[in-house]
């Protein structure tokens, strides 16, 4: 018996209803109202949450035979034609700044100290709920990430959700994932971060494991001279919630917006956002030099201690004392004397003298 079937898609930000449908319909069908409504062709849309043994449904698939139940909200992909145009067209004017509404040095002073936003992480811990996907393990540090900009870019036109994928994503995850314990935290809903791992193939990669996700619920707001109030990511919910396992001492958080780790500066370190996935995924190399950080500092006792907004220097300072101490191994083993060394030593002076 034919049945009438009334759904909502979410897309851009907003929800449409689409209720002149039966579940005799097909997912051709459903594409076609969606076009009517949205103004996205029916080959642009990728309906993100629609499966069919496991895998997205065929234009002739019947709707039925998704067991849906009225009510249910699709999460669609996809690109209005004159979006395509613009994407491929290279701007002229584009702004230097990637992100003016970001929080300057001065805003990060005292405000994670403040006891009314202390209150609220305590809240947070005592109320939010966090489904473990991986347990923690013993000895591992923790690394946060964020998604949106950070491992995605989730504004720009593809066909396919990979081709909006951070390059060297996995490859980043698989490193990261020997010394650290990997959380994923987005200013989304907790559907839409479980939808965006599993296009992006992290919920069930086989060489690295999630610990857990974290969405928009349990994050703060925070009152800032320049801004008002805004939402921040306290690392301290984590912390509360693992107190055997994380700290402020293990703890390094990614995100492209400085102020989502207002309340732990120290432990947090700004990502170059991924933009622009269509002209920028054939040059961006943020995640591999990313990745030999975090190996750098993963022996370290305490990672706040480090300022993470220098850690292109930090690398590079690294990469020079090894050559030093390369060839102060290679002269040691040539029989050559401490005299031969002097210049380098030298060397490391005027080294130090230009990064001040």
């Amino acid at each position: 018996m034919e049945k009438e079937l009334k759904l909502i898609v979410k897309w851009n930000g907003k929800e449409y209803e689409v209720d002149a449908l039966s579940d005799n319909d097909s997912i051709g069908t459903l594409k076609d109202i969606i076009f009517k409504k949205t103004g996205v062709r029916p080959e642009r849309q990728k309906l993100l949450n629609l499966k069919f043994k496991g895998k997205l449904p065929e234009n002739d698939c019947l709707l039925a035979s998704l067991n849906l139940k009225s009510g249910f909200k699709v999460m669609m992909m996809g690109s209005l034609e004159e979006a395509i145009l613009d994407a491929n067209t290279v701007p002229t004017d584009l702004p230097e700044v990637i992100d003016d509404f970001d929080i300057e040095d001065g805003e990060e002073v005292a405000i994670e100290h403040k006891d009314i936003y202390l209150a609220k992480v305590d809240r947070r811990i005592k109320e939010y709920t966090i489904k473990v996907l991986n347990p923690p393990r013993p000895g591992k540090k923790l690394l946060v990430l964020d998604i949106d900009y950070t491992l995605f870019d989730h504004r720009s036109v593809a066909e396919k959700g990979y081709e909006l994928m951070r390059p060297y994503l996995h490859e980043f995850l698989t490193a990261a994932y020997k010394d650290y314990d990997i959380v994923i935290w987005s200013a989304t809903s907790m559907k839409w971060i479980e939808e965006k791992m599993k296009l992006l193939g992290v919920s069930a990669h086989s060489d690295y494991k999630i610990a857990f996700y974290l969405d928009y619920l349990a994050m703060i707001s925070v009152h800032t001279p320049k801004y008002g109030v805004i939402q921040v990511k306290p690392l301290g919910v984590i912390w509360g919630k693992f107190p055997d396992e994380y700290n402020s001492k293990n703890t390094i958080m990614f995100d492209d917006i400085r102020r989502n780790f207002l309340m732990n500066p120290q432990n947090g370190l700004k990502i170059r956002p991924f933009k622009q996935a269509h002209l920028n995924r054939g040059t961006d190399r943020e995640l591999l030099r990313l990745s030999r950080y975090l190996e750098a500092i993963s022996s370290l006792d305490d990672l706040s201690q480090l300022n993470h907004r220098h850690w292109e220097k930090y690398l590079s300072n690294r990469r020079k004392e090894m050559k030093r101490q390369r060839r102060r191994e290679n002269n040691s083993g040539n029989g050559r004397g401490s005299k031969e060394e002097e210049p380098e030593e030298e060397s490391s002076s005027r080294d130090s003298n230009n990064s001040t």
